[in-house]
Parts: structure tokens; C-alpha cells; sequence
């Protein structure tokens, strides 16, 4: 696959709508630790940025006509999980700074060591790390049979 320094990620990028971009850089950055690679548009009120972490890349955008932040729609519409290697450090970090903490760390029967947080658009974020190999039918999932 041919490398773009544009979009690093080449399995898959989460677009995330904000109501103010320039505020969620500052705000996942600070509360999360994440770092701005580019914004786009104004560069005091930019329109779009994408922001990095370790390998994770995703985009943020403005929120326009047809697309609303979970906050002002009432209810979460998805997660995003993060795999980091220190999950209590960062618990710590993101709660330390104020950020709602929706799951408590803890091992969850396939395997993760994870905690919950909602971000001040009330976006869902896992932030996890595999804790042990499980298979998915040793916890009840069905496996497909292709």
C-alpha cells in the first residue's frame, strides 16, 4: 500500500463531530494526551483536525447541517476504544482533569482491562489494553461459521 503522511492510519479512522474543533483539540490533548497533527481552515477556528496517538489517527470536524454532537442529541451514538499500554496512568490523568468517568477500570470477561469516559461532547472513549488471550467462546459469543 502506498504511504500518505496525510492519513497515517491505513485500517481505519473515526471522524468525530465537535461543536467547536479548536476547543477539542485543546480538550483531548489536555485531558487525554492526545497531539494535533493538522488542522484545516481557519487556523483560529478550523473546521477539521486530525489527531494522533501513538498509532491511533482519527479526524475531528465541525459539526454542520445533519451531524450533532451526542451531547446535543440526548444520547451516546458510539465508542471509540483506544489500546494504550497504561490504563491506570491514564484513568488517572483523564480523571485528575475533570473528565466524566462512565466505567471504573476493570478486567472485563473477554479479556480487556479497560475504563470508560465520556469527553465534553458526549462521546464515548474505552481506553484498554489486552489483559489475557480468550477465546470467544469461553465467554459466550457465538462464533461464525464461514
Amino acid at each position: 500500500m502506498q504511504p500518505n503522511r496525510s492519513v497515517p492510519a491505513d485500517i481505519l479512522i473515526s471522524h468525530i463531530v465537535y461543536n467547536n474543533v479548536a476547543e477539542a483539540i485543546a480538550w483531548l490533548t489536555r485531558v487525554f494526551g492526545f497531539s494535533e497533527h493538522f488542522r484545516y481552515g481557519d487556523p483560529s477556528h478550523p473546521n477539521g483536525a486530525q489527531m494522533l496517538f501513538g498509532r491511533a489517527c482519527f479526524m475531528i470536524r465541525e459539526a454542520r447541517p445533519g451531524s450533532a454532537t451526542p451531547k446535543d442529541l440526548g444520547a451516546a451514538t458510539q465508542s471509540v476504544s483506544v489500546f494504550i499500554d497504561d490504563v491506570d496512568a491514564h484513568y488517572a490523568r483523564a480523571k485528575a482533569a475533570g473528565a466524566k468517568i462512565v466505567e471504573e477500570p476493570h478486567e472485563t470477561e473477554y479479556g480487556e482491562y479497560q475504563y470508560g469516559v465520556e469527553d465534553f461532547g458526549g462521546h464515548q472513549w474505552l481506553f484498554a489494553c489486552h489483559a489475557r488471550d480468550v477465546s470467544p467462546d469461553a465467554w459466550g459469543a457465538t462464533l461464525a461459521k464461514n
